[in-house]
């Protein structure tokens, strides 16, 4: 994944109006490139390309995808010379700052009617997840959000989930219904064997708190599965 290196102006060599931070300040965040935002990042390049061609190379290495660099580690930023552990921290960050912009849209105006909704709302935490995570979407009686919570995290093939950990800040929230989520890393949307088992038995629990589990959704990358629209619940 390492980039071909050229030889290139310093950015410092550039008019002013041609240089990412001056481009920002003269004109606005907007203005600027995918590229030339992760320069600004970069704050510099190697001994051969500038922190813009840098920037190039290494959004070039993911087709200008963001939710594609989003999967990418540090070891995967590390390869491409000129990003050492420090800039490769700091995209990583920014990304995940990114990430959670998207996903922090206030809870009370957050109302699901859909298993498509309940995924736009899981999609920026989970979908791009190297390891499997298990989340809940608590609902009040208008099936809003009235809160997101993480459950339990695990490795890539699974996680281990406790249903009193579910059903806890449900009693304490005094939520009506419960939509459960978890991502698949490997991209495969199939639920297993023990996905089925742990849905059921969750479903059960439910019933005799009066919390209704209303779907279970598994999320990736490239899509989701809906337990409750497959008939799963």
């Amino acid at each position: 994944m390492k980039p071909t290196l050229h030889t290139t102006q310093n950015i410092k060599s550039w008019a002013a109006e041609d240089r990412p931070r001056e481009k920002l300040m003269y004109n606005g965040v907007r203005s600027l490139t995918n590229a030339e935002l992760m320069a600004i990042l970069l704050g510099s390049g190697s001994r051969n390309q500038s922190a813009l061609d840098l920037a190039k190379a290494i959004l070039s290495s993911c087709n200008n995808d963001l939710d594609e660099l989003g999967r990418y580690t540090l070891d995967d930023l590390t390869q491409f010379i000129g990003v050492g552990p420090a800039k490769a921290v700091t995209i990583s960050a920014a990304v995940e700052l990114g990430r959670r912009r998207k996903s922090t849209k206030s809870a009370e105006k957050d109302k699901i009617t859909s298993s498509a909704e309940a995924f736009q709302l899981m999609r920026p935490l989970i979908a791009d997840l190297k390891v499997e995570e298990f989340w809940a979407l608590y609902l009040n009686r208008n099936n809003r959000v009235i809160k997101p919570k993480l459950i339990s995290r695990g490795g890539v093939s699974g996680t281990v989930v406790d249903p009193k950990m579910v059903f806890q800040p449900a009693v304490q929230m005094l939520c009506s219904s419960i939509i459960l989520s978890h991502n698949h890393p490997s991209g495969n949307l199939s639920p297993s064997n023990e996905d089925r088992l742990l849905t059921e038995k969750l479903a059960r629990a439910g019933k005799h708190l009066d919390i209704a589990i209303l779907d279970h959704l598994i999320v990736s990358h490239t899509g989701y599965f809906s337990f409750a629209d497959e008939g799963l619940i």
